[in-house]
């Protein structure tokens, strides 16, 4: 649902304009990413994200956000089906965003070791998240709209993180390319050759 633009419109449009200039600015570095703009019209940036790692390349998704009273508020943020720019629900996501939050190295007792030799135990948490299949998910991270209006991050307040330029376009852009498209690392196939996903890598810290 789209916020009522309750703060000065000229503020947030100019903020907006600048948030688009920087991004087309560098469009050609974004694009060897795999990074493309596909709308831009005040309050509603829509991107569309490839994986140029895979032979044949594959767009993975499009991203959805709304800069409706930016930046006295943080953008909402979605992911969307690149061609019909409809919410994905949890149970149709592409990536969920897995993120390394804990890396232990457990040493074995009385076994000599060399230091990192112990058994690893890796926590990876979706930044993706929702309730349920069929709901819309919100991305997890600061500058997030979503994130902000989430009831469990009150003590998180958009206003600790604004000066920061957490809800910047390429900031939000970067992470989702960071934890959700560039560890992909193969295509998931079926016996009868269907595409069934993406493989991923280790996903990054």
């Amino acid at each position: 649902m789209t916020d009522l633009q309750v703060a000065d419109p000229q503020v947030s449009r100019a903020k907006f304009a600048r948030e688009v200039e920087d991004f087309r600015s560098l469009a050609r570095d974004y694009g060897g990413r795999g990074w493309f703009l596909a709308e831009a019209a005040f309050p509603v940036v829509r991107v569309v994200m490839a994986a140029p790692q895979l032979s044949p390349p594959a767009i993975v998704t499009g991203v959805r956000l709304d800069y409706t009273n930016y930046d006295a508020r943080p953008p909402s943020v979605r992911l969307v089906d690149p061609f019909t720019d409809e919410p994905f629900t949890a149970g149709e996501l592409p990536t969920v965003l897995q993120r390394t939050v804990n890396n232990t190295s457990i040493q074995l007792q009385g076994v000599a070791l060399p230091p990192g030799a112990g058994a690893m135990f890796v926590e990876q948490q979706p930044l993706m998240q929702a309730y349920g299949p069929d709901d819309i998910p919100f991305l997890c991270v600061a500058g997030v709209r979503e994130y902000h209006d989430h009831p469990g991050h009150s003590g998180d307040a958009w206003e600790l993180h604004r000066p920061t330029g957490a809800g910047r376009l390429v900031r939000i852009l970067d992470v989702i390319s960071r934890y959700g498209v560039e560890p992909i690392t193969d295509y998931n196939l079926a016996l009868k050759l269907e595409v069934q996903g993406f493989r991923q890598g280790e996903p990054p810290a």
